[in-house]
């Protein structure tokens, strides 16, 4: 062999080597991502306030049983039970993404049977947000997402199978080794992260969870057709229904994302308890009267409409298919009862943007919503009409009319709806016209979300602006005849509140005829607009019922 056959013989052994080398690396590189994936699906936790570094150094219980399982499953069926433990462990994965992001919303987990229909408003969201094609885009996107990241989880456990069965020896000391770690941790309670065990079960628990959660939803139907059939005021005559409010104008306001935090949180409290409390003041030098108490939602972080309907009919509306029941059925809303008591029934929504069915059922004898209002404004964020206009509006269209029967008017107050990124002020009544006294303040629909702490001042911002507009209404409009009750319809997601915030939210009723306060004493309410930390808590549920009762 010539010197030139041996060099040409060494650079093909050294290109060789060099690309075994590649391929080795390459090789590793794939089994640690499939790894990495793995173990993120195993010890990921589901609550959105729980994302933390520390949360991820956890011993997952699920990876040292399947260690083991595949040390002992031999053949074919080897390779079947990986595959089907990755495809399911995906779907764990994606299940934990649905959880967060509805931990992150609405304060709970995602329902496997009962949420499907709020995936519809999502779309909706991001349509009017972004669009047709980008609602479009999201959705596919969404599913391929979904769809990959099962069929990347099997091929990783397949892979990661493989490399146990090469290094068995090596496994199976490992699995020794972390599960009896995991052991100790679990006696001693082991945390990185408060209420984040190290000796993890996350996956099992919550696959347990929900497999359980999934019969309580299917079982749900029939308890609330049973809890809907007992009413004691369906067959109560007409005259014999709100006696005490007879000749009133009764205005029920649902303050968006007025909670319990915003009067009691420290980040909140100092300015908008001063907010109550000058409110209060200034009612009473107008001559009114207030009492405040707390409420607990059927719903947190959205879902508005599931609280607005819970207090109207008195039974507890907390999904979607509790909701669908109950507007197709003949319920005595609180709405209705005015009806049927000869009040005008109205309801001023602005956050409604198409037809709205379910305005039927709640019997109002008029809807104003976004097509109808007549506003001539700018849009603040998501709210289509500050809440000024939404009122003045009211006064115009309604209660400034003579020789009219009383008024029963529901209207939802929006302009403390997320993301806060655009707030009102207030005008002199007088000037709020076809609202294009606003131009200039507004900053449209898809105006970006406060950044950083900024959004928790926004919020706070927002909530004293409702505020403030309805006592000022009060003092503009408000007369011997006006009872105003407002409330808010749910706590603001934990990115306001923080982790762990109750489901309470404040009630008002105020009024200048001291009777109609009187009918609440035994109620024992707080005195003026802020509920005191004392106050009694009821379950939105029961107020229906109570204040038939009160002023019936």
């Amino acid at each position: 062999m010539t010197d030139e056959d041996g060099q040409a013989a060494g650079q093909a052994a050294g290109r060789d080597a060099g690309g075994g080398r590649r391929r080795r690396i390459a090789a590793r590189t794939v089994t640690g991502a499939a790894f990495l994936l793995v173990l993120l699906a195993l010890v990921t936790p589901a609550e959105f306030a729980r994302l933390t570094p520390g949360a991820f150094v956890r011993i997952p219980v699920e990876g040292v049983v399947g260690v083991a399982l595949i040390l002992v499953v031999r053949g074919r069926a080897r390779r079947y039970a990986a595959g089907t433990a990755g495809a399911v462990l995906g779907l764990v994965l994606v299940l934990k993404v649905l959880d967060i992001g509805f931990d992150a919303v609405l304060v709970r987990p995602f329902d496997l049977v009962l949420d499907w229909p709020l995936l519809g408003p999502a779309v909706e969201f991001v349509d009017e947000s972004a669009g047709r094609a980008g609602a479009i885009a999201a959705v596919v996107l969404t599913a391929v997402l979904a769809a990959g990241v099962i069929a990347l989880m099997s091929l990783s456990a397949l892979r990661l199978s493989r490399v146990i069965v090469r290094h068995d020896r090596a496994a199976a000391r490992a699995a020794a080794v972390l599960g009896t770690a995991w052991v100790v941790c679990a006696v001693l309670g082991a945390q990185i992260v408060h209420g984040v065990p190290v000796a993890s079960r996350s996956a099992a628990v919550l696959a347990y969870d929900h497999a359980r959660a999934v019969r309580a939803s299917l079982d749900d139907r029939e308890e609330f057709a049973k809890a809907a059939a007992v009413d004691r005021f369906r067959d109560t005559p007409g005259d014999r229904l709100l006696a005490g409010l007879r000749g009133k104008d009764v205005l029920l306001a649902f303050v968006e994302s007025y909670g319990r935090s915003a009067v009691e949180s420290p980040q909140y409290a100092p300015r908008v308890d001063a907010v109550l409390d000058q409110g209060s003041q200034r009612l009473r030098e107008a001559g009114f009267a207030a009492r405040s108490g707390w409420l607990t939602s059927s719903t947190a972080g959205g879902g508005s409409w599931l609280a607005h309907a819970t207090l109207l009919s008195g039974l507890w509306i907390n999904n979607q298919q509790r909701y669908r029941t109950l507007v197709n059925s003949d319920r005595l809303t609180l709405n209705g009862a005015f009806h049927k008591a000869g009040a005008r029934t109205v309801a001023l929504m602005p956050a409604i943007t198409r037809a709205w069915p379910e305005g039927e059922f709640y019997g109002y004898d008029k809807v104003y919503d976004d097509r109808n209002l007549g506003y001539r404004g700018p849009r603040f964020s998501f709210a289509t009409m500050p809440d000024q206009y939404t009122l003045s509006t009211l006064q115009r269209t309604e209660l400034a009319k003579k020789d009219r029967p009383p008024v029963m008017a529901e209207t939802a107050l929006v302009s403390s709806h997320a993301p806060w990124a655009s707030i009102p002020q207030l005008v002199p009544w007088d000037k709020v016209g076809d609202g294009s006294v606003f131009n200039g303040m507004g900053k449209g629909y898809d105006a970006p979300w406060p950044v950083g702490g900024q959004i928790r001042t926004e919020y706070r911002k927002s909530i004293e602006y409702t505020l403030n507009t309805l006592v000022s209404y009060l003092e503009t409009y408000g007369n011997d005849r006006t009872v105003l009750i407002f409330l808010g319809d749910h706590q603001p997601a934990p990115l306001i509140t923080g982790a762990g915030a109750s489901r309470e939210v404040p009630i008002t009723v105020v009024a200048k005829d001291k009777a109609v306060i009187g009918k609440i004493s035994g109620w024992n309410w707080q005195d003026g607009l802020r509920p005191g930390k004392d106050s009694p808590v009821w379950p939105m549920s029961a107020f229906r019922d109570r204040f038939l009762t009160a002023f019936g």
